[in-house]
């Protein structure tokens, strides 16, 4: 098991506070409260180990496929339905949206090769995910990616938890498919907006694994 490089500062800060609350507690908490020792050391390897799982990079065999659309996160699809797009297509597309838990693994990845046509962050509240307006009034970027078959909008959307939005593309570069294009910490949507008429593979409510899960066809 590997550990995403995003974060490496959070595990060391993770365990140093078990470590430091652990000494403290056994120095300083009388014998007869023991329990209270015991509890907050559980608490604090709860914490620890929850932060390394989050951060979690596990090994995958990568479908791939140039008619094939890969799922870009971790999560549960949420939405599947016809919806303006307002910011770079301006006409109307099938959005796909997957909510990804605090327990996901929370890498992005490119659902096709192809060249960044258009990237940009946009600073934003922190509604919670499935907020109706948290696609346009959150904290976000987005991504278009285009090939010979098309062009695919996707969006990171930053949740009540996450506070920092991670991205590794700008506009111009030449990307692969399954490659990480970025990253959410703790809690977060991906939406993807593809042209009308996409076979989609997935149902509301199934969980997908990104780089993994083939989320529809062109």
């Amino acid at each position: 098991m590997r550990f995403h490089r995003e974060g490496y500062k959070y595990i060391i800060i993770a365990t140093i506070l078990w470590i430091v609350l652990g000494w403290t507690a056994n120095h300083f908490i009388p014998n007869q409260f023991f329990w209270i020792t015991a509890i907050l050391t559980f608490a604090m390897f709860l914490l620890w180990f929850w932060v390394v799982a989050f951060f979690r990079l596990p090994t995958r065999d990568m479908v791939h496929g140039e008619d094939k659309i890969i799922c870009p996160a971790d999560g549960k699809v949420v939405v599947i339905e016809e919806t303006y797009e307002p910011e770079y297509f301006k006409d109307k597309r099938l959005q796909v949206s997957i909510f990804m838990s605090p327990i996901n693994v929370h890498v992005n990845r490119n659902p096709i090769s192809g060249v960044v046509r258009y990237m940009k962050y946009h600073p934003g509240k922190f509604l919670v995910a499935w907020h109706p307006k948290s696609s346009t009034e959150n904290e976000r970027t987005t991504l278009v990616i285009g090939n010979d078959r098309g062009d695919l909008l996707l969006r990171q959307v930053a949740g009540a938890l996450a506070r920092r939005i991670c991205f590794y593309v700008g506009e111009g570069d030449e990307v692969k498919q399954n490659e990480e294009f970025g990253f959410i910490k703790f809690g977060s949507r991906v939406d993807i907006y593809l042209p009308l008429g996409t076979k989609v593979d997935v149902k509301i409510g199934d969980v997908v694994k990104g780089g993994v899960t083939l989320l529809a066809h062109y």
